[in-house]
């Protein structure tokens, strides 16, 4: 069989061109094409609710230089999350998140655990997401970080759970091979398309690892993901990466 049918679609942080990223706008928009799964990003807010947010700063929100930890979820509530879309919205929490869509397709939940923070929190963020998930019943919801330390807590507090390490362009095939000997734990990685060969993907197959690789956008992105046969590609077009998948 063609590798390429067994590759999962992700939508990346909804359908992020026709609504703003990680509203319900966009997740619901992700929803009337046919794909696999969706994708998003999870922050706490200053009183430690888990909530949808991918950015370092709230720019884009109107407060500069600011961080989503800056702000309790009540005041939270109170600013238009939907920034770039007529309708507003407030900030979705990861728990109504995963109670309106964990039943209707798969979820990849990426931790954003920065520098800034205490790891007093990171843990705390990781002990919320895995408590609000619970079963993952089959890699329905898994969970991916850049924060190595945090996917190590995260398997002391959840043995079973799956967890992906997702690397930057910057790591090469050497930072693949250490995070595979050195963490056997890991259910596969998260890595960019740009780092992606079939070397690397030759790896992570005779270790039984999972392959994530994000964000698929142009043809030739698609078309390499499809032809090296990876698990997941994530993409901000999934009608696009859907009608080339076949």
């Amino acid at each position: 069989m063609n590798p390429s049918y067994l590759c999962q679609i992700f939508a990346h942080r909804g359908a992020n061109r026709e609504a703003t990223e990680n509203t319900r706008a966009a997740f619901d928009k992700a929803l009337n094409y046919s794909i696999d799964g969706m994708e998003t990003d999870v922050q706490l807010s200053r009183d430690e609710v888990p909530v949808l947010w991918h950015d370092r700063y709230t720019d884009k929100l109107g407060y500069a230089q600011q961080h989503i930890d800056d702000f309790d979820y009540a005041e939270l509530e109170r600013i238009n999350f939907a920034y770039n879309d007529t309708q507003p919205e407030n900030v979705l929490s990861l728990k109504e998140f995963l109670n309106s869509y964990r039943h209707r397709c798969r979820l990849q939940i990426e931790i954003k655990n920065r520098d800034w923070e205490l790891s007093r929190r990171h843990e705390i963020k990781v002990k919320q997401c895995l408590d609000l998930i619970g079963d993952p019943r089959d890699e329905a919801v898994f969970v991916s970080s850049f924060n190595l330390d945090s996917l190590i807590f995260a398997h002391h507090y959840a043995p079973n759970f799956p967890l992906y390490y997702a690397l930057d362009d910057y790591h090469t095939e050497l930072d693949v091979e250490h995070a595979l000997s050195n963490h056997d734990f890991l259910a596969g990685l998260c890595l960019s398309i740009e780092m992606l060969n079939e070397s690397i993907v030759d790896l992570l197959a005779k270790q039984s690892k999972k392959l994530i690789t994000y964000t698929c956008n142009t043809d030739a992105e698609i078309t390499k993901a499809l032809a090296l046969g990876v698990n997941v590609l994530i993409t901000d077009d999934p009608q696009k990466a859907l009608l080339m998948r076949g």
